[in-house]
This record gives C-alpha cells, sequence and structure tokens, in this order.
C-alpha cells in the first residue's frame, strides 16, 4: 500500500507525480519533496515558493519543512529569502544532528554552501497583487489571510515510511520575519510511520496554540481513524479558542495512517484536498462542515476549470 495527501487543489499536479514514483517502489522521501517542489516551481500559486505573495516590505520570506517518520528526523527553514525551494533545504538540514531548524539569513547562508539554486522569487504578478494590495489599505481595513494558503502533506511508501512536509510563503503583507506554524513540528506537521501523520493549513498564530498535527497524530496512535482524529482534533481546537478568546481563525488539516487511510477536517468553507493511493488515482476533492462532521465531495471538471483560469487570469495594477 501506498498514499499521498495534500492540502489544497495547488497540490494535485505534484501529488500525481509522486504517485508515479510510489508505485514503482519509490521512497516517500523523495516523493513527497517531488510532490512540493512541483507547487513551489508553478508562480501562479501565490502562497507558495515563486510568486508568494510578499511580506509589508515587498519581500518573498519562505517557510519550510521537512520530516522523516522513521527517524524522526526534521529539517526546517523559517524567513528565507531567494532560494527556489525550501522544502529541499529543509530535507537537506533534516540529516544534521544539530541545527536542523535554520531561520532568515542563517538560513540563506547554509543554502548556498550546500549549493542550492538562488532564485529571485518576487514575480512580476506578486508585485502587482502588492501594489494594489497597498493602495487597498489606504481606504479600508487590510483582512491580511486573503489569497493565504500552505500546501501540506502526508506520505506513505510501499516499505511502511511515511514523510510529512510544508511550503509557504506565509501571511500576504506579515511582518518581515513572522514565522507561522508551517515549519514548526508538532503544529504544521508531524509524522510516525508506526502510526500516521498529519498537515496543517490556515492561521499559523491559532494552529501553534494546539500543537494540533502532534494531537492528530496522538488520537490516530489511541486507534482513531484519520477522519474521526482530524475532526476532534479541528473541532476542539476551535471550540477552544473560542471559549478562551471569543473567536478561531482558519483551522484545516489533513491525516493519513500507516495503511493509507486518510481524513480531512476544516472549518472554514472552500478548502479543498487532493489525494492518491494505490487504491485511487489522484483526486481533488472539495470538504464542507455540517453539524461538526466533514463532508468530502470530488471536485466537478468546472470547478477544476474554473480553479485554474481565476488563477491564471491576467492582472493589471488599479
Amino acid at each position: 500500500m501506498w498514499g499521498i495527501i495534500a492540502t489544497w487543489r495547488m497540490a494535485v499536479e505534484g501529488i500525481s507525480e509522486a504517485s508515479e514514483l510510489l508505485e514503482n517502489h519509490g521512497d516517500a522521501g523523495a516523493a513527497i519533496e517531488t510532490a512540493i517542489r512541483a507547487v513551489e516551481d508553478f508562480e501562479y500559486y501565490k502562497s507558495v515558493g515563486y510568486g508568494g505573495l510578499p511580506n509589508e516590505n515587498m519581500e518573498v520570506e519562505l517557510d519550510a519543512a521537512f520530516m522523516d517518520g522513521d527517524t524522526f528526523d526534521i529539517g526546517a527553514v523559517a524567513a528565507i529569502k531567494d532560494f527556489a525551494n525550501p522544502v529541499s533545504i529543509a530535507k537537506r538540514l533534516s540529516k544534521e544532528k544539530v541545527n536542523c531548524l535554520l531561520v532568515g539569513e542563517g538560513a540563506e547562508k547554509f543554502a548556498h554552501q550546500e549549493g542550492f539554486e538562488r532564485k529571485n522569487m518576487l514575480t512580476k504578478r506578486a508585485k502587482i497583487h502588492y501594489k494594489n494590495r497597498v493602495k487597498e489599505v489606504q481606504n479600508q481595513t487590510i483582512k491580511p489571510y486573503a489569497g493565504h494558503d500552505t500546501v501540506g502533506m502526508v506520505c506513505l511508501d510501499m516499505n511502511g515510511k511515511m514523510t510529512s512536509a510544508t511550503s509557504t510563503s506565509g501571511l500576504f503583507m506579515k511582518k518581515k520575519g513572522r514565522v507561522g506554524d508551517s515549519p514548526i513540528v508538532g503544529s504544521g506537521f508531524y509524522v510516525d510511520s508506526h502510526v500516521g501523520g498529519a498537515s496543517a493549513t490556515g492561521l499559523g498564530e491559532d494552529l501553534m496554540k494546539g500543537c494540533i498535527s502532534y494531537e492528530i497524530v496522538r488520537l490516530m496512535k489511541e486507534g482513531m481513524h484519520p477522519q474521526a482524529a482530524c475532526e476532534k482534533a479541528v473541532n476542539d481546537l476551535e471550540k477552544t479558542l473560542i471559549e478562551r478568546r471569543g473567536s478561531a481563525g482558519d483551522l484545516s488539516l489533513i491525516a493519513m495512517n500507516n495503511k493509507g487511510e486518510w481524513g480531512v477536517a476544516t472549518n472554514i468553507e472552500g478548502f479543498s484536498f487532493a489525494v492518491a493511493t494505490a487504491l485511487q488515482k489522484p483526486i481533488v476533492y472539495l470538504t464542507k462542515r455540517v453539524d461538526g462532521k466533514c463532508q468530502h465531495e470530488e471536485a466537478s471538471q468546472e470547478w477544476l476549470d474554473n480553479y485554474m483560469k481565476t488563477r491564471m487570469a491576467p492582472l493589471e495594477e488599479k
């Protein structure tokens, strides 16, 4: 059995590539890196890698992480600039016994020394988004989370090895140096090959408050199906945040266990994800929550066409 699951529609091309590797007895580490790099390299996805939306200073700062579920090796980078594939840098860092989480200038120095590709990650399209947002701010209250989607994945190969990884450009117009949940183990990602893995997307400041990816793996270890574990973790954290603070940000989680069974839960409308296993081709699903339970429906071709049309539509400065 093999399988791979990812947040958002934008991951389906990547997991399709990864599926070919997994079908041919490929390694879960190589497969998940391949899948995430495909998202990082596509400039029309404005929340990951090349084309990602910048911070308040019009700089693209990227976060990424990788975890090996066999060894618990972890690597992560945060607020790194001008490197093409942060997930690959994170994966390389997972081989280090110490210094496996690097930020900013330190992460960039390591990446340069290791020969990773330097690249200006700020695209013309992202500059237009930035300039339009600056004009909007002058006239109304900014909504900083618009257009923000982290790509997070969990992967299982035929040898039973599991991995989890994330990549994001973070919140649009964020403060310089801001880091969310994506590169933080236990919050943005977690995996144990003996149990399963999980990954998160949404408002990192709230996702971190529940160490929610670890919590889902813990619940699966206790015997819960991934779907039940995701729903319990999301519902419990949302309830707690509302009770303590009066509100909860966006919380969306994916998970897969070591049997290739998967689950997804969210507290928002319009969440999508992509999954492929030895038993099913790569499919994009749309999720909605009804009375605390999440229902998954395969996305229509019309929805898929509109998704790409919207993201690749011509963009003009206002």
